[in-house]
């Protein structure tokens, strides 16, 4: 009756887990089920996971940990079998991605390729990241520690996150800080990485505004002119961002 009951749970997660790759992935719309099970990294290494977590709850030695290993093999995507793994996960490609021992991952989560839910130092206990529900994590990302990602937040690609995210903030940079977007909550699946903001421009334009005025100021007081760029003392973006969302938008 018990593994009745495990195998019902796992085929519906499964079951899940396919209908969300459906919903964020163009290229599986019109995949069978069969063929997406047979050749999408990501599904396969959901279900080995939903297997070996599942005995590795049940207290069954040595083959969670060996289910683990086959899928790393397989997929390149590395879940340790004690990780907590919501409904509606969808790892887009997965070469690189890895999730610890203590990571937690609600419901309806993507995350890219080379994401890290990882831990720092060699303490014991929670040492890996918890992600709430609705949260995107985009590529290369690492999210290091017992940190927690609240609902709705998004993690700009290659974004090295250290410290708890508050929800519905994007984060963007080296370490991550987080930002909001056009000042509207972020909820879903969004892939926009192009359109994100860049709190350390914003940050240059404004101290490069005030030292402008300081030098006006200066040159008010000693009747001098001011220096000639100090008027064009602006920051300018690598390139102008615009055009239309590339996550479909």
């Amino acid at each position: 009756m018990a593994a009745r009951a495990l195998l019902t749970r796992v085929a519906r997660e499964i079951r899940r887990d396919i209908a969300s790759a459906r919903e964020r992935d163009p290229s599986a719309q019109g995949v069978r089920a069969a063929e997406m099970l047979a050749t999408w990294p990501g599904i396969q290494a959901l279900l080995t996971h939903r297997v070996a977590h599942a005995l590795h709850g049940a207290g069954v030695p040595a083959l969670p940990r060996t289910l683990a290993f086959a899928a790393r093999s397989l997929t390149g995507i590395e879940i340790h079998p004690a990780a907590s793994i919501g409904a509606g996960l969808f790892i887009d490609h997965g070469s690189g991605v890895v999730i610890g021992e203590t990571a937690q991952i609600g419901d309806n989560v993507t995350l890219y390729q080379g994401v890290t839910l990882g831990g720092t130092g060699f303490s014991t206990g929670k040492r890996h990241p918890t992600v709430e529900d609705n949260v995107t994590i985009g590529s290369g990302a690492k999210l290091l520690g017992p940190i927690t990602i609240g609902h709705g937040a998004k993690i700009g690609a290659n974004s090295v996150v250290v410290a708890d995210v508050p929800e519905n903030a994007t984060v963007v940079g080296v370490p991550g800080h987080p930002v909001r977007v056009d000042g509207r909550r972020v909820e879903g699946p969004d892939a926009d990485w192009i359109h994100l903001p860049d709190p350390v421009a914003d940050a240059m334009r404004v101290l490069s505004s005030r030292v402008a005025e300081l030098e006006r100021q200066l040159a008010e007081l000693t009747g001098r002119a001011p220096p000639h760029d100090s008027e064009a003392a602006t920051v300018h973006a690598l390139r102008p961002v615009k055009g239309r969302n590339p996550a479909g938008g």
